[in-house]
C-alpha cells in the first residue's frame, strides 16, 4: 500500500512540476521572441500538454500533419546530398514534442516502455547502428559534415520512433480502424488539392512542397494509399463499404496519373499483381487488371501517356544519352543511370561501411544510395530489414481471419512491394511524406496478432 500511495503522489506532483517548469521557461523566453515565435512557442507548450494528457489526440494530429504540414529549409548544410539545407516540417516538431511528453509519461508511469518488443526490433536496430557508425567514421575522415549527417540520421530515428510510439499505444482494433480512416481522410484532402492543380498544366504534387514540388514523392505516397484502399475494397463484405472504397480508389488514381511519376507508374504494376497472388478474388482481380491494361492507352490522360513516351522519344536525336538494349533513354533517365555507374565505381573506396550518410553526392536511387553511404554492411542490414518486414506481414496475412485486418495487411504488403520498386528510381525509404505513413501503418499491422490475442483472452474470461 505504501508503494501505491507513493506512486500516486508522484503521478500527481510530477505533472505539476513539469507545467511549472514550462511556465517559467515561457515567461523567461517570451520577452526575447518575436510575435510569430511567441505564438509558435506557446502553441508548442499547448500541444505538449495535449500530448501529456492524451497520446491518442497527439497521434491524430500527427496523421494529419504528415501530408498537410509546410516545409522549412533551415540554413545550409555542408555536403548535404540533397544540395540544400536541412528540411524541417511541422510534424518534425510534433514528433519531438510527443517524444518529450512520452518520456514525461514514463517518468509518471513506470509500466510504460519506450521500445516495445516487436519482431522488427533487431533488424531496425542493426540498420540504425550501421548508419550511425558509418556516418561517424565519415565525419572522422572528412567525407561527412557531422551536422548534416546527424540531422539526416535523426530522420531515420524519427521514422522508427513513430513505429514504436504507435505500437506502444495500440490497445484494440477500434484504434486501428480510426487511425486508418484518419489517414484516408488526409489522403482525400491532398488528392482533392492535387486534382485542383491539374488545370494548371504542370505535374501534380502534394501541398506545401515549395515552388517546384515533388511529384515523385506524391506518387509514391499514393501508391501506398491506393494499395491499402484496394485491399480493404477486396476484403469487405459490405456493399456500402465497397462503394466507399471504390470511390476512394478512383479519387486517388486521378492525381496519381497526373503526378507523371514514372517510378510510381512502374511501382503500381507489381503492387497490383500482389492482389492476384493473395486475394481470394484473384481471377476477378486478374481480369480487371487485364482490362485496365488493354484500355489504358485509350483512357489514360494525355499527360501520363506523354510522360511515358518521353522516356523513349526524347533521347532519340541525342548522342549524350545512355542506351539500354539499343534504346536511347531520355536525359533524365540517362543522368540517373550515369550516377549509378559512378556509384559502382566509387563504392570500392569504402566498401564495408561506405562514405557515411550524406558523405557522397546526390544519388536518386535507394539501393545505390544505401550502398555508397553505408557499404555492403549497410546494404545487407537494409535488405535484412526489408525482408523481415515482408516475412512478418505475410505471416500475419495468413493468420488473420477478420476481413478489415486482412484487407489492411494485404493492401500494406502490396504497397510495400510497390515502394520497393519505386525505390529503384527514388530515395523512397528516406522520404518523409512516404515513410511517416509507411511506418505508422506498419506498426498497426505488426501489432494485429497481439490485439487478437488480447481480445481472445477477454472473451475467454467473460
Amino acid at each position: 500500500m505504501k508503494n501505491t500511495s507513493g506512486q500516486t503522489t508522484v503521478q500527481l506532483i510530477l505533472p505539476l512540476i513539469i507545467l511549472l517548469v514550462l511556465a517559467l521557461a515561457f515567461a523567461y523566453i517570451m520577452p526575447k521572441l518575436s510575435t510569430t515565435q511567441t505564438i509558435a512557442f506557446g502553441g508548442g507548450i499547448i500541444f505538449f500538454i495535449i500530448c501529456l494528457a492524451s497520446t491518442e489526440a497527439a497521434l491524430y494530429l500527427l496523421i494529419f500533419s504528415m501530408l498537410l504540414s509546410p516545409e522549412i529549409i533551415v540554413g545550409a548544410t555542408e555536403g548535404a546530398s540533397l544540395g540544400r539545407g536541412v528540411t524541417l516540417r511541422v510534424d518534425d516538431f510534433l514528433i519531438l514534442i510527443i517524444g518529450f511528453s512520452w518520456l514525461a509519461k514514463m517518468a509518471i508511469n513506470k509500466q510504460l516502455g519506450l521500445f516495445l518488443k516487436t519482431p522488427l526490433n533487431k533488424p531496425i536496430g542493426y540498420y540504425i547502428i550501421i548508419c550511425l557508425v558509418s556516418t561517424l567514421l565519415g565525419a572522422i575522415f572528412a567525407d561527412v559534415s557531422l551536422k548534416t549527417g546527424f540531422f539526416f540520421v535523426l530522420k531515420y530515428f524519427e521514422y522508427v520512433f513513430i513505429y514504436f510510439m504507435v505500437a506502444n499505444h495500440l490497445k484494440n482494433r477500434r484504434q486501428i480502424q480510426n487511425y486508418l480512416w484518419a489517414m484516408l481522410i488526409t489522403c482525400i484532402i491532398v488528392s482533392i488539392i492535387g486534382i485542383a492543380q491539374i488545370p494548371e498544366g504542370g505535374r501534380v504534387s502534394a501541398p506545401f512542397e515549395g515552388g517546384a514540388g515533388e511529384p515523385n514523392t506524391f506518387g509514391g505516397y499514393l501508391v501506398l494509399m491506393i494499395c491499402i484502399t484496394t485491399g480493404l475494397f477486396l476484403t469487405t463484405k459490405s456493399f456500402r463499404d465497397q462503394i466507399i472504397y471504390g470511390s476512394l480508389i478512383l479519387l486517388f488514381v486521378l492525381p496519381f496519373l497526373y503526378t507523371q511519376s514514372r517510378s510510381s507508374y512502374l511501382a503500381i504494376i507489381p503492387a497490383m499483381l500482389v492482389f492476384v497472388w493473395l486475394s481470394e478474388k484473384r481471377q476477378w482481380v486478374f481480369l480487371s487488371l487485364l482490362c485496365v491494361g488493354l484500355l489504358f492507352p485509350f483512357i489514360a490522360p494525355d499527360a501520363a501517356k506523354e510522360r511515358i513516351s518521353y522516356t523513349f522519344e526524347q533521347g532519340k536525336a541525342r548522342s549524350d544519352v545512355v542506351e539500354v538494349m539499343g534504346v536511347k533513354m531520355d536525359t533524365s533517365t540517362s543522368a540517373r543511370l550515369n550516377s549509378w555507374k559512378h556509384v559502382t565505381k566509387d563504392w570500392v573506396k569504402h566498401p564495408v561501411l561506405g562514405f557515411g550518410v550524406t558523405g557522397y553526392g546526390f544519388v536518386d536511387a535507394q539501393y545505390f544510395r544505401v550502398l555508397i553511404e553505408t557499404g555492403v554492411l549497410g546494404l545487407a542490414t537494409f535488405f535484412f530489414l526489408m525482408s523481415s518486414i515482408f516475412r512478418q506481414v505475410y505471416i500475419i496475412i495468413k493468420k488473420t481471419t477478420e476481413s478489415f485486418e486482412n484487407g489492411l495487411c494485404m493492401g500494406f504488403l502490396a504497397g510495400f512491394i510497390g515502394l520497393l520498386v519505386h525505390a529503384i528510381g527514388a530515395n523512397t525509404f528516406i522520404i518523409v511524406r512516404i515513410m511517416e505513413p509507411f511506418w505508422f501503418v506498419l506498426a498497426m499491422v505488426i501489432m494485429i496478432p497481439n490485439l487478437e490475442r488480447e481480445d481472445g483472452e477477454l472473451r475467454a474470461e467473460s
